[in-house]
């Protein structure tokens, strides 16, 4: 009787270590998003996007193929200007997988014009990778219009 008892204590013991263990891990990854944004609110989006992306990151647009790479996400962002807006977000949830390596975020958005005139509001989803021990969005994309 008493192996059975350790076995089922140890059992409880790694299941709440293991759920305590992901449950700070869907916290980093939410907090990592929410410092994304609070990037791209204080320095700019494209700075932000340059911050997190990986290098193996992939933008998807709207009426757009594909943008894959850091490099050509990096030479996108020179072409745009960003400094008549300012985009923000608020992740809803986040997941990290057990390995805690691959994650994600999903939330609302707001790309708002800095003198204004004009607003709007969508839904994204952010696909993260640990890269040399920092969270790196390897996945980027978002829907217009709520």
């Amino acid at each position: 009787m008493k192996p059975l008892i350790v076995i089922l204590i140890s059992a409880c013991l790694f299941s709440c270590t293991t759920e305590a263990r992901q449950a700070k891990l869907n916290q980093e990854i939410m907090d990592v998003d929410k410092s994304f944004s609070e990037l791209s609110k204080e320095k700019g989006m494209n700075h932000a996007f340059e911050t997190y992306v990986a290098e193996e990151g992939v933008l998807l647009r709207p009426e757009s193929s594909p943008i894959v790479g850091k490099q050509s996400i990096l030479e996108l962002l020179q072409k745009s200007d960003d400094e008549a807006i300012q985009l923000t977000w608020e992740p809803s949830d986040g997941r990290v997988s057990r390995s805690g390596d691959l994650g994600f975020t999903y939330g609302i958005y707001t790309l708002q014009m800095k003198d204004g005139s004009k607003s709007m509001q969508g839904t994204y989803v952010s696909v993260w990778v640990k890269e040399a021990g920092q969270w790196r969005f390897a996945l980027d994309t978002g829907n217009e219009g709520l």
